[in-house]
This record gives structure tokens, C-alpha cells and sequence, in this order.
């Protein structure tokens, strides 16, 4: 018997890209990154569910999405809570069947200098950023293990690989790469049950609270050194980190697991 050609029996290329039939959710989706990871999945094709802890916010990208042609809900959940995570995944099984794709991006950050945080300060940041990010894709996993297939994205950043500058946030660098290695970890656990857990780790950003930021005079100081740092001078758009999220939700990334894409415009080259 012949072997099969891969080259000459694959699916055209373009087509591996398309998510018609897929299941998403997406967390922290009401607004910036997570609003954009959300319309993009809509985009390819996937019937989208918006999660975020403010329903309103929610309630209005579900409906831009709807109003793209795409099937779209709109979800509360507190992703700190396993009741409410499991409520979420729950919510979207009874809705669609079934959780193909899961993108875990709720998350926060602070500025303060190490000796003046608090515990309260360090315990906020690792249950939003990391313990969050863990029970979704324990919850998510589970989901998808029947089904022996299923794409999980969480969102790290360039500050999991670097100590960023010159702001002070190490509870914010520490909780982003424990995503990293949370991500690595579970992406080798579950590489022979169909899941894949992959990461993306944005540079700076322009988001509406960004941009906002930008506007104090603190912003207005870091912006040159963040700028300088950045081998293309400029920012990132929300819509500069879709086509990752879209790759990696797609069967186009299917021997892709434990992995991290770094959208930082060159930023950690330098």
C-alpha cells in the first residue's frame, strides 16, 4: 500500500483555519483583548460565548458579534469562583452541546513597588491572573475530554518572560508566569486526551485602559521607555493578536501543546 501524501491530502490550508461547528468561550471578553479574541473567533466561524464579570459589558459584545451573523451568548461569572466557572462551562454545554474552544483572559494588573505591597495586594493578583486562569481550564478540560478533542488559550504576557520596566508589578510578572508554566504543565498532562493548551503573551497593548493610562502624566512618562524598548516603535492593537488566537483555536495548530506566542513587537528580542 502506498503511503498517503499529507501535502497532497490535507485540507486546503486556508480551510484548517475556519472554526464553522466549533464551540467558544472566551473570559474577561466585555472588553479590550478579550473582546477582540471574541469577534475574531466569531469571524472564523465558532458560535461564541462572551463571559465577564460585568454582564453588561458582556451583553453588549455578544450582540455586536450577533449582529456580525455569529451565534453568540452573554455570560456572568467571576472567574475566581470554581461554583461560577463551572457554572460558565456548564451554561455553554447545555447551550451548544458541547466546549471545543476555550480562551482564559480575565485578568488584572498593578503598579506598586514590592516593599509597599500587600497581602491583600499579592492574593488579589494570583486569584485573578493565575488561580483563575487554573480553574477554567480544569473545568474546560473536563469538558473536552469526552469528546477527545478541544483547544484551550490562555493569556499570558511578555512580562512571564521578562522582569518588565520601569514599572513596579512583581506580583503581576510572578502570577504571568505561573500562567506560562501552568499552560506548559497541563499542555504535556493532557497531550494524549485531545487537549491542547497553548498561550499567548502580548507586549504592550492599546487598550481602552491603556490608553487611559497614557493620558496621566505617568503614562505620559513610562511611554518613551516602553517605546525605546520596542524594535517597531509602536504599540500593539487589540486586533494585532487575533490571527494567534485564531491559529491556535483552529486544527491548523493541532501538534502545537504547551507552547507560548509572544505578540510584543520584538519587544523580549532585544
Amino acid at each position: 500500500m502506498t503511503e498517503q501524501d499529507p501535502v497532497l491530502s490535507a485540507k486546503p490550508i486556508l480551510e484548517r483555519f475556519r472554526l464553522e461547528g466549533r464551540v467558544a468561550l472566551v473570559t474577561g471578553a466585555g472588553q479590550g483583548i478579550g473582546r477582540a479574541f471574541a469577534h475574531a473567533l466569531a469571524e472564523a466561524g465558532a458560535a461564541v460565548a462572551v463571559v465577564d464579570l460585568n454582564l453588561p459589558n458582556a451583553e453588549t459584545v455578544a450582540d455586536e458579534l450577533s449582529k456580525k451573523g455569529a451565534n453568540a451568548i452573554a455570560i456572568k461569572a467571576d472567574v475566581t469562583s470554581a461554583e461560577q466557572v463551572q457554572e460558565m462551562v456548564d451554561t455553554v454545554v447545555k447551550k451548544w452541546s458541547k466546549l471545543t474552544i476555550a480562551v482564559n483572559n480575565a485578568g488584572m494588573g498593578q503598579w506598586i513597588a514590592a516593599e509597599e505591597m500587600t497581602e491583600n495586594d499579592w492574593d488579589k493578583m494570583m486569584s485573578l491572573n493565575l488561580k483563575g486562569v487554573f480553574l477554567g481550564c480544569q473545568a474546560e478540560g473536563k469538558a473536552m475530554f469526552s469528546a477527545g478533542y478541544g483547544k484551550i488559550i490562555n493569556t499570558a504576557s511578555m512580562s512571564a518572560h521578562i522582569a518588565n520596566t520601569p514599572q513596579d508589578q512583581a506580583h503581576y510578572n510572578a502570577s504571568k508566569a505561573g500562567v506560562l508554566h501552568l499552560t506548559r504543565s497541563l499542555g504535556a498532562e493532557w497531550a494524549t486526551r485531545g487537549v491542547r493548551v497553548n498561550s499567548i503573551s502580548p507586549g504592550y497593548t492599546r487598550t481602552k485602559l491603556v490608553q487611559d493610562l497614557l493620558e496621566t502624566p505617568l503614562g505620559q512618562q513610562v511611554m518613551p521607555t516602553w517605546m525605546g524598548m520596542t524594535p517597531m516603535k509602536r504599540m500593539a492593537e487589540v486586533t494585532d493578536l487575533q490571527g494567534a488566537a485564531v491559529f491556535l483555536a483552529s486544527e491548523a495548530s493541532d501538534f502545537m501543546t504547551g507552547s507560548d506566542i509572544v505578540i510584543d513587537g520584538g519587544y523580549c528580542a532585544w
